[in-house]
């Protein structure tokens, strides 16, 4: 099996309501995501792909809907207030936690084809989470 990885870096907001720490306040974070791509076989280029493919795809997903956006639980009240005022930012489904934008963008690459093995987020430079399909 051979594997590439491609990091990416961008930068948001989030709060984790009712979280019993410091993470239920209004924070931020410049992250680094990890993506790897794997193949049984290389194609025609000697590549599982070309790193510059996962960037582009990649890329145009973080920067259109993750990128120095401002991340929040649907229930959030603060989705109300941020949404009066004409802010941007993104009610989820999940709180907005390393994992889910983990999962986040390994849903999207595998959705435009790349055979994402897994996707590993950092929020801190020793805090890291990762999702991979079962």
């Amino acid at each position: 099996m051979f594997s590439v990885t491609k990091e990416v870096y961008f930068c948001y907001g989030h709060r984790l309501m009712n979280h019993p720490g410091k993470c239920r306040n209004i924070h931020g974070h410049s992250v680094k995501a990890a993506i790897t791509v794997t193949a049984r076989q290389l194609n025609d280029q000697g590549m599982v792909c070309d790193f510059a493919d996962i960037q582009r795809v990649a890329g145009e997903f973080i920067d259109g809907i993750l990128d120095h956006n401002f991340l929040l639980h649907r229930d959030d009240p603060l989705c109300g207030v941020l949404s009066q005022s004409g802010e941007r930012f993104l009610g989820m489904d999940e709180h907005p936690t390393a994992e889910a934008l983990a999962r986040f963008i390994h849903e999207h690459l595998v959705k435009k084809g790349f055979p994402v093995q897994n996707v590993t987020l950092w929020e801190t430079a020793s805090a890291h989470a990762s999702y991979v399909e079962d």
